[in-house]
């Protein structure tokens, strides 16, 4: 149980990749910061970026500990964090990255010549020589990172998804390019979430599930996994019995026993391959009206865990062909 908590922490996105502090039984899942149901993006984000300075070769950078002064233009950024997909929709490379952005399969063209670093490893990324580190507010060596480089820390969910991008976007200088690319994201997934409502009706509902190290884990509205597109950018339905028991944290780990309980009209399977067969092939999982009905859609979990603006147009497109069609 200890290894499954330590090894979820890291996932998620985000990275780490899950959170939480709950009560249930069962939960074996790690938590790095608690989800909002309603994050306020507005009240917590930091203000614009001052470009005064940008003629000197530096912008001062509203981060969540105060200003800090980071490169009007940055070219070698070290990212230590699940955001690695934000600078690639912006157009920048970063030189070094963590290798749960490194193994993400939607990255591997992007990141085929970047360096694979860890926050333990300082000296290698001193070596580098970056002029801007991202990192999380769980990031090892902040410190001695900092003495390195600028560090724009994020903690994770402490403004949506969206605004997060954002706020990326001013550490790098770029918060126009984001903002304006918020905005086309917002009217795209709004579009085609009336679109599937329309096909699959209003009141159609929909579960998110990932199976990871023989445990089953549900997600709320704002874990990745697509959760923040469906639920939030496309208003599609949660089924009651995950809106009790997922919404808290974001995410909540249940039996294969009582899955049919929390599984809605439409499920969507965030599968980590290896381990999917000890839950697919059961007649439980099998008789599942979702499962009967041809209602399944599959999804490779290593491409899918995050909620980076890059992640969020293949997402969006990928729910547009499986609820759509081609």
């Amino acid at each position: 149980m200890k290894k499954n908590l330590i090894s979820l922490m890291m996932l998620f996105v985000i990275i780490l990749s899950a959170c939480g502090n709950n009560n249930n039984t069962g939960n074996n899942a790690g938590a790095e910061n608690t989800a909002s149901s309603n994050n306020d993006g507005a009240a917590n984000a930091s203000p614009p970026t001052d470009t005064a300075a940008e003629a000197t070769g530096t912008i001062t950078f509203q981060s969540e500990s105060g200003p800090m002064e980071v490169p009007a233009n940055p070219q070698r950024v070290v990212v230590l964090s699940s955001y690695t997909g934000d600078l690639l929709q912006l157009g920048l490379t970063p030189i070094a990255v963590d290798s749960w952005a490194k193994d993400n399969p939607k990255f591997t063209d992007k990141l085929k010549d970047v360096a694979v670093v860890s926050d333990e490893d300082v000296e290698k990324i001193l070596e580098l020589e970056p002029d801007l580190i991202i990192a999380t507010d769980s990031t090892k060596n902040l410190d001695k990172l900092k003495e390195i480089a600028p560090t724009a820390v994020f903690t994770y969910n402490k403004v949506d998804y969206l605004q997060q991008f954002i706020e990326v976007g001013k550490a790098l200088n770029k918060e126009k390019e984001a903002t304006a690319w918020v905005e086309d994201f917002k009217a795209r997934a709004a579009q085609i979430g009336k679109d599937i409502k329309t096909k699959i009706g209003e009141d159609s509902t929909v579960t998110v599930i990932e199976n990871y190290d023989k445990e089953l884990y549900v997600f709320g509205n704002a874990w990745g996994r697509g959760t923040e597109i469906l639920y939030q950018a496309m208003g599609l339905k949660m089924p009651e019995k995950v809106k009790e028991m997922a919404m808290k944290d974001g995410w909540y780990s249940l039996s294969l026993e009582v899955l049919p309980e929390y599984v809605g009209d439409y499920l969507v399977f965030s599968q980590m391959k290896d381990t999917a067969s000890a839950f697919i092939d059961t007649e439980t999982y099998k008789n599942i009206p979702a499962v009967k009905n041809g209602h399944v859609i599959t999804a490779d979990a290593q491409g899918f865990y995050f909620n980076d603006a890059y992640t969020l147009d293949y997402q969006l497109n990928f729910f547009k062909e499986q609820f759509l069609g081609k």
